[in-house]
């Protein structure tokens, strides 16, 4: 992206407006530049995801290390989808801009000089898809977009960064535990994300129905609620062995079966509602898209999003 300095507008560009600047680089490293996309990164698609995870497999063997730049507006989404499906253990790092490139104080060109030096670093190995924004590596399960026009705009609630970047050093300071690996080989499904909101009823959910999707990912109320009107539908979907993945529009904490009132976490769970591990709506999602096109069995999936750490 570019500013346009009569206008204000931002829009892309024919070409990538930093490549000329890795000069500014360690001049032992050998960097070669690949273009995917040009595209704004509302208009990522998880197919467009699935064409980078091939195109990262069939390089990777030839590098040691992978950097994406990418629009901060899907970026979580695209992190989260790599890290679900590679299974390289070279370090991929995904980075944006907040600033354009020609914009007074942006912080585009930093973060790539940034993410160059993790990927190169390597403490960076078997940690799975990272984010490198504003002298911070975040995970790509955890990271999620906070602010609209801030710099600092990518944070992890409640987990924080994996790890710093100083003038001197590239620091990590926490571990990754686990990192389940889902290739695969096509994007087909349907699953559509849905926000709760105090009085919402049948209507909405019967809407989606119609469409007969693969799945519903829900943003249910506090630790995994939903308003009563809403459970006849939710178990038509579920009879009809259609999954439905129950996360929570905070942006911190996860859903547990605790309300046992109609509606309450507790009833959803008993009906067959699977509950996430801590996801968002959006990455619960991109998670469910790439189950369904290893199984479709309820069990399976519930496997799949409630034991994996």
């Amino acid at each position: 992206m570019l500013e346009n300095k009569e206008t204000g507008e931002v829009n892309s560009t024919d070409e990538h407006p930093l490549s000329n600047e890795v000069k500014l680089i360690d001049t032992e490293l050998n960097i070669d530049e690949h273009i995917e996309f040009s595209l704004p990164s509302p208009q990522i698609t998880p197919k467009h995801m699935l064409k980078l995870a091939n195109k990262v497999e069939s390089v990777i063997p030839d590098y040691d290390g992978i950097v994406i730049t990418h629009g901060t507006d899907t970026l979580e989404e695209t992190a989260y989808f790599l890290d679900l499906v590679l299974t390289t253990e070279k370090p991929v790092i995904i980075t944006g801009a907040m600033r354009s490139s020609n914009e007074i104080g942006s912080d585009a060109l930093y973060n790539l000089l940034s993410s160059i030096r993790v990927a190169t670093t390597s403490d960076a190995f078997s940690k799975g898809v990272l984010v490198v924004m504003n002298d911070e590596i975040h995970t790509a399960k955890n990271v999620t977009k906070t602010s609209t026009s801030n710099v600092a705009t990518f944070q992890s609630p409640q987990y924080g960064p994996i790890g710093i970047i100083t003038k001197d050093s590239v620091i990590f300071h926490h571990d990754i535990l686990s990192r389940p690996s889902h290739p695969v080989r096509s994007i087909n499904k349907h699953v559509f994300l849905l926000k709760a909101y105090a009085g919402m009823d049948e209507q909405i959910v019967e809407a989606i129905y119609q469409l007969k999707p693969d799945g519903i990912v829900i943003e249910g109320l506090g630790q995994g609620n939903l308003p009563k009107e809403t459970l006849s539908i939710i178990k038509r979907f579920i009879n009809e062995q259609i999954p439905v993945v129950l996360v929570s529009r905070c942006y911190q904490g996860i859903v547990q079966p605790t309300y046992g009132y109609d509606g309450g976490g507790k009833q959803l769970k008993e009906i067959g509602v699977i509950f996430t591990n801590g996801l968002t709506g959006p990455k619960a999602r991109i998670k469910l898209l790439i189950a369904l096109e290893k199984t479709k069995n309820i069990e399976s999936l519930r496997k799949i999003f409630e034991e994996e750490k």
